[in-house]
């Protein structure tokens, strides 16, 4: 008997181990919520094209917060191009944005979760990748 309570004993500590870590990763996510919310908030990046004409700013989901056209575009009447270099840009600036943001929320997740992974890569297997395991681990 003092054995069989040994070994339950020693489960819980592991338990309680187990369960202060993914806590200490919870508190440490939570308190940085605020923090991130701001920077995204106050994400911009700036894309121009390659001879200065256009200039496109886009925010934290890729959405489209500014563009300015350079004078001298008016110099070149070729509205298809003028639009082709302005769609280029702008889709430039968004998917720079998106990146931006997925680096920064990244740095806000644990190490190796499957939410950090998916951000990274948009493979939604690592999203779901702990729980399949744990589903597997349980058949």
């Amino acid at each position: 008997m003092a054995l069989a309570e040994n070994v339950d004993r020693d489960a819980n500590r592991a338990l309680r181990a187990r369960f202060d870590e993914v806590y200490g990763d919870y508190r440490r996510l939570r308190s940085g919520l605020d923090e991130l919310q701001g920077r995204l908030a106050d994400l911009r990046v700036t894309e121009r094209s390659d001879d200065g004409q256009v200039t496109a700013t886009a925010g934290a989901r890729g959405e489209l917060i500014s563009l300015e056209l350079h004078p001298s575009v008016y110099q070149d009447r070729d509205a298809r191009a003028l639009g082709r270099k302005i769609t280029a840009t702008v889709h430039r600036a968004g998917a720079a944005a998106v990146a931006a943001t997925q680096e920064l929320v990244a740095g806000y997740l644990p190490a190796g979760s499957g939410a950090a992974d998916f951000l990274r890569t948009g493979d939604f297997g690592s999203l779901l990748g702990r729980a399949d395991a744990v589903l597997r681990r349980g058949e």
